[in-house]
C-alpha cells in the first residue's frame, strides 16, 4: 500500500480490539488511519465521539458523513493538531509506527489499544538487557504499562501484509518517576545513539557536565544504555535538563 495501510477485515478481531478499550458512551476516541472504516464503525457504535485522522483524501471522503458521531480529519497524523480525546484505538499504518507512538506518548490519554507489526510490538515490550531493548522500549516503559494482548494473523488483512500483527494496550503509569517528558525522550534518544558506549559517554554527548555527573549514581554511569531500566534512566534526566532552576550543574 502506498501509505503503509493494510485494512483489517477480520470482524472478530475488530470486535476484540474495541472490547479491549472498554469503550463507554462518554469516551472520545482517536483513530489514526481508519482506511475503509471497518474499525471506525464499531468504535462509533460504542463511543460518544470518534476523531478519525486519514491522510488519504479518497478514503477520507468515503468515510465522511457515514457516521453521525465521527469527525473525519483529512490530515497527516504526524503533523496535525490533535483533538481532545481520552482513548486511542487504531490499526496504525506500519510506516509511521515509531513516529506516531512517540507523538502519542507525549500527550495525556487514559488507554490506547493499537495494532502494530508483530516484530515492532516485541520491540515495544522488550525487557531491559534483551537484544530488542532500545530507545522505543525505554520510552514506552517510562510512560506506560504495556501488554501484548494477542497476535493477529496477516491473513486478517487486505491486502495481505508480509508479517503478522499484534494488538497492544498501553496504559499510562500512575507511579511514573518525576522527570520532564521532553528531556526524558531526548535522553533516551541520546543514549541509544551511543548504545555501544557507557552511559556516562552518552550523557556527556548530551551536554551533562562533570559536576552534574559526579552527583549521579556512579554504577549507572558505567552501564550501557540497554542495561538501564526506564526508571533508572529517569534518575539521570536532571543532569541534561535545559529548564532554568533544574539544579543542573555544568
Amino acid at each position: 500500500m502506498r501509505l503503509g495501510q493494510h485494512f483489517l477485515m477480520d470482524r472478530a478481531a475488530i470486535m476484540r480490539i474495541a472490547s479491549y478499550a472498554d469503550l463507554q458512551p462518554q469516551d472520545r476516541v482517536l483513530e489514526i488511519g481508519p482506511g475503509s472504516g471497518n474499525l471506525t464503525e464499531v468504535l462509533a457504535s460504542r463511543a460518544g465521539c470518534v476523531y478519525a485522522i486519514e491522510i488519504d483524501p479518497d478514503l477520507a471522503a468515503q468515510l465522511s458523513g457515514r457516521f453521525s458521531n465521527v469527525q473525519v480529519i483529512n490530515e497527516d497524523a504526524l503533523k496535525v493538531e490533535l483533538p481532545n480525546y481520552n482513548k486511542i484505538v487504531s490499526n496504525l499504518p506500519y510506516q509511521i509506527s515509531s513516529r506516531i507512538t512517540y507523538r502519542l506518548l507525549s500527550r495525556p490519554f487514559e488507554t490506547a489499544v493499537l495494532m502494530y507489526q508483530w516484530e515492532f510490538a516485541k520491540r515495544l515490550a522488550a525487557g531491559v538487557g534483551s537484544g530488542e531493548y532500545g530507545r522505543l522500549a525505554m520510552a514506552v516503559g517510562f510512560f506506560c504499562r504495556i501488554e501484548i494482548l494477542e497476535k493477529v494473523s496477516k491473513m486478517a488483512f487486505r491486502p495481505v501484509p508480509q508479517v503478522d500483527s499484534a494488538i497492544v494496550r498501553l496504559q499510562p503509569r500512575s507511579d511514573r518517576p518525576e522527570a520532564d517528558p521532553a528531556d526524558f525522550m531526548r535522553l533516551a534518544e541520546g543514549l541509544f545513539n551511543n548504545r555501544r558506549k557507557k552511559v556516562k559517554k552518552g550523557l556527556a554527548a548530551l551536554g551533562a557536565g562533570r559536576r552534574a555527573m559526579a552527583e549521579l549514581d556512579a554504577a549507572l554511569l558505567e552501564r550501557r544504555p540497554e542495561d538501564l531500566s526506564p526508571d533508572e534512566a529517569a534518575s539521570l534526566v536532571w543532569a541534561i535538563s535545559r529548564k532554568p532552576g533544574s539544579g543542573t550543574l555544568k
